[in-house]
């Protein structure tokens, strides 16, 4: 090799030094530079966020840049970015510096805020290639609609910014990683595999689970101990301590999974999501099985939320040793301390469950093996169930298609093996309190009464709830039928249909139509939002004499403008519960700057009885949340139309399967009969 490179050398060297050998003819430019070639079709989006086609790729590429490009040879050369990113230890944070000369076509200059709200905003479009960011923490959260922003990304100064992923990347889901699921589905089957202090039973009431009673509060009402039981150990036989709970809880705040936002009122839970600590300092231990927790402020719902699946526990040893990116990949090393593991998966597939033998819980029940299969097409679901291959359909919060649904309901031999039960979620109409005909708690209270008293939710229920298996009329105020605080049925005086009171109520207040001139109703994209401000439509104007628009906008746009900006009259909203507890209703959508309101609804009052409701137990804050509720009703601030349901398709010889308005029951319960 050394010859033939001395060869080569020599060769070269002959060729350039030889006076013999011509240069190359200098190149004589055309006057008119214009390269012009044709494409099959017009170029489909010239947004980089919606882009999805090759040609459009190839075309906007000379457009629009990033941090990298790629080079004729397809090696990734720096674009805007000076260099390759730095890389955390973990291997989850890259930190990217860019260029401090770099400006648009417009001669704005770009910066860090620039890639961020880029990055936020190709995410939330979720556009045919927005999951290349499903890696970047809170991607979920933001593809869902619950968000607008990615928590991974982070301003370091004007030309310096990180990304913080959600896991190292691989080939499989890290939803089996209790710091990282947020699916509904992903719960209610984990929950049978990862256990913590407390658990939900049937009736959705919080009971011990590895925890021994209440923690004790300390008398400022900020630092609440945990007492743990001294026999509790994991599917392999490891010991659980007081370690276990505070090594499980500190790297589930630092994950930054879409739900570690459940850990904000511990101390020093921002350092740890901005990196810079990897231990939230309000975490103590105390004895081998003993340690507490002291808050930032005081948070009543805090006992709520140490029960739900980011508090549940993970083997530290076992995670050490197999790897923190993979451990939950394999059933021999996805070690939880709940009565069922893991033994067999087929990523996309299926997965197989059995009980921990002699599972320190006691009674794992009658249920030896549980096998759930991946299956999309809902009808096939439907024709296996039917063949006797599946014990039950709805189990991970599977729905039924509307035509199973209404066929099972209305035929007397089937009808005895659908159920339904609440499902923790409200849809209503919103109104905007700031700003438009609906505005001012006092001068659009009539208008908003009239509006909501016009609907009958029966007839809409009829028409769009699979004959009410999948939802039913929304009487009982903001809070889901089947959660705390609810206000019980036929509590909202505005939800009681009453046409002719509604129209002399209306014209009362907009005797000459004036007022709602052109009036909207807004939604986001989806065939049900659009349904019912299809019936919405047809009924205020049969039963108030109201013409009201239907506008549809993107997911994104919608939220950004309904959230942020208050900027619709009358709208679309929804809230679907992540746990049963009225602050995650009130401090989300109807206290003063809630992030999710979006009709900019301000009372003094409310704001009072909610702040010190959140800082009681919930049997003491009870009353003032349901105070704060009616006061809702009496401002009728919103047009309640239907609550959710969540459908069960069960065979006659399986029993104890179902569930409540968050959850599948658990897999203890169920037992199949002789058949």
């Amino acid at each position: 090799m050394r010859l033939l490179g001395a060869s080569l050398a020599a060769l070269i060297l002959v060729a350039v030094c030889n006076p013999s050998t011509p240069p190359p003819p200098a190149e004589v430019l055309a006057a008119d530079q214009t390269l012009s070639f044709p494409i099959a079709k017009d170029v489909a989006d010239l947004d980089p966020a919606q882009i999805s086609s090759p040609a459009d790729v190839d075309i906007l590429r000379n457009v629009f840049s990033g941090l990298y490009r790629f080079d004729q040879s397809l090696h990734e050369v720096p674009d805007i970015a000076i260099g390759p990113a730095d890389l955390s230890a973990n291997g989850l944070t890259y930190t990217f510096h860019i260029r401090h000369d770099a400006v648009f076509s417009n001669g704005d200059p770009i910066t860090a805020d620039d890639f961020i709200y880029s990055w936020n905003r190709a995410a939330a479009k979720q556009g045919d290639f927005a999951g290349l960011f499903s890696i970047v923490a809170g991607f979920n959260a933001v593809a869902s609609g619950r968000s607008t922003t990615l928590i991974g990304l982070a301003k370091i100064d004007d030309y310096t910014f990180s990304s913080t992923l959600s896991r190292r990347i691989a080939k499989d889901v890290a939803d089996l990683d209790p710091a990282q699921i947020s699916s509904p589905a992903d719960v209610d089957i984990l929950r049978n595999v990862f256990s913590g202090l407390y658990r939900f039973d049937q009736s959705l009431h919080e009971v011990p689970d590895i925890a021994i009673g209440p923690a004790d509060l300390s008398a400022n009402g900020l630092t609440y101990t945990f007492h743990i039981r001294h026999d509790a150990v994991f599917s392999n036989g490891d010991p659980i301590t007081a370690d276990d709970f505070i090594y499980s809880w500190n790297r589930a705040a630092a994950k930054q999974g879409d739900f570690a936002g459940l850990f904000s009122i511990v101390a020093g839970f921002n350092a740890v999501a901005s990196g810079r600590s990897t231990t939230l300092i309000g975490l103590a231990k105390i004895d081998d099985y003993t340690f507490s927790s002291t808050l930032s402020r005081r948070a009543g719902y805090w006992t709520t939320l140490v029960g739900l699946w980011p508090f549940w526990i993970v083997d530290r040893k076992v995670i050490v040793s197999a790897g923190d990116a993979t451990w939950f990949t394999k059933p021999e090393t996805l070690v939880g301390s709940g009565p069922f593991r893991l033994t067999a998966r087929a990523a996309g597939q299926s997965l197989d469950f059995e009980p921990v033998p002699a599972w320190y819980g006691g009674k794992t029940g009658a249920l030896k093996r549980i096998h759930i299969d991946v299956l999309p097409d809902q009808q096939a679901q439907i024709t296996r169930y039917e063949a006797g291959g599946y014990s039950l359909i709805g189990y991970g919060r599977q729905s039924l298609a509307p035509a199973d649904a209404v066929r099972y309901v209305t035929d007397a031999k089937l009808a005895g093996e659908l159920s339904s039960v609440p499902a923790g979620f409200t849809y209503w109409v919103g109104f905007n309190i700031k700003t438009g005909p609906f505005a001012g708690i006092e001068a659009g209270r009539a208008g908003r009464h009239a509006f909501s008293a016009a609907i009958d939710r029966k007839a809409l229920a009829d028409a769009l709830c699979s004959q009410g298996t999948s939802c039913t009329p929304a009487t009982g105020g903001l809070i889901s039928k089947g959660l705390a605080a609810y206000l019980g049925d036929g509590q909202d005086p505005a939800t009681k249909f009453d046409p002719v009171a509604a129209k002399v109520e209306y014209q009362a207040w907009d005797p000459n139509g004036a007022k709602v001139k052109n009036l909207v109703y807004t939604y986001d994209s989806d065939a049900f939002n659009k349904a019912v401000c299809t019936n919405l439509q047809l009924q205020w104007q049969k039963n108030l004499g109201v013409t009201v628009g239907c506008v549809e906008v993107d997911r994104l746009n919608f939220l950004n403008n309904r959230n942020s900006r208050c900027a619709y009259t009358t709208f679309r909203q929804g809230w679907n519960a992540d746990y049963n507890h009225p602050q995650d209703w009130f401090d989300y959508l109807f206290v003063s700057g809630a992030s999710s309101g979006g009709s900019c609804y301000s009372n003094p009052a409310l704001d009072s009885l909610v702040a010190g409701a959140n800082a009681k137990p919930l049997p003491l804050a009870d009353i003032d949340y349901r105070t704060a509720g009616q006061l809702l009703l009496n401002d009728s601030i919103m047009a309640a139309l239907v609550y959710g349901q969540q459908e069960y398709l069960v065979h006659s010889y399986v029993k104890g399967a179902g569930g409540n308005a968050l959850y599948d029951f658990d897999w203890r319960q169920a037992r199949i009969l002789k058949h």
